[in-house]
C-alpha cells in the first residue's frame, strides 16, 4: 500500500474516514460517561452528524464502487452529512462566543423528542438555550465545537477528495 493515504484507494480512504467517525464518536461518549461532562443538544446533533458520515463512509468503503460515477455519488453524500454538522458546530461555537444575554437551560433532549414535533425540536435546539454557551473542554485553545468544525470540515474535503480524485 502506497504510504501517503492521499494516493491510497477509495476503499482504503473511505475506511478511514470512518474510523475516524467511529474515534469520534468514541471519545465523545468517554468524555460523557467517564469524565462526566453532559451533551448540550448542539452536541447531540453534532454525533447524529458524525453517525450518519461514518455510516455513509463504511457502506462506500465497503461497497467500492468501481466507476468514477459511484465514487462520486459516495464523495456528495457523505459531503451532505459532513456539511450540515459544519453548520450545526459553527452555530455552536458562535453561540460560545456570543452567549445569549439571558441563559435558560430549558428542557431536555428526551422532553423535547417526546412533546414537540421533530422540526419544532430543531428549530428549538439551533436558537440555542444558555447551557450551550458554556466551555467546559478545550484543547489547544479551541473548545469541543471547534474541534467538530475542524473535523467536519476536514473530513468533507477527505470525502470529496477520495470521491473526486482521478484514478
Amino acid at each position: 500500500m502506497n504510504p501517503n493515504p492521499l494516493r491510497w484507494t477509495f476503499r482504503s480512504q473511505f475506511v478511514l474516514g470512518f474510523v475516524a467517525c467511529a474515534g469520534l464518536l468514541a471519545y465523545a461518549l468517554y468524555v460523557q460517561f467517564v469524565q462526566r461532562l453532559l451533551p448540550c443538544p448542539f452536541c447531540i446533533f453534532q454525533r447524529i452528524a458524525f453517525a450518519a458520515l461514518g455510516t455513509v463512509f463504511l457502506i462506500g468503503g465497503l461497497h467500492a464502487p468501481l466507476r468514477a460515477f459511484g465514487r462520486r455519488a459516495y464523495g456528495a453524500l457523505a459531503f451532505v452529512p459532513a456539511a450540515s454538522g459544519a453548520g450545526i458546530a459553527g452555530r455552536h461555537v458562535w453561540v460560545q462566543l456570543f452567549p445569549p444575554p439571558i441563559p435558560s437551560c430549558g428542557a431536555g433532549m428526551d422532553f423535547m423528542l417526546q412533546t414537540m414535533p421533530l422540526t419544532g425540536v430543531i428549530r428549538k435546539v439551533l436558537t440555542a438555550s444558555g447551557d450551550c454557551s458554556n466551555i467546559d473542554w478545550t484543547f489547544l485553545g479551541l473548545s469541543m465545537p471547534a474541534w467538530s468544525l475542524v473535523c467536519f470540515v476536514v473530513l468533507a474535503g477527505w470525502a470529496l477528495h477520495a470521491g473526486f480524485r482521478r484514478r
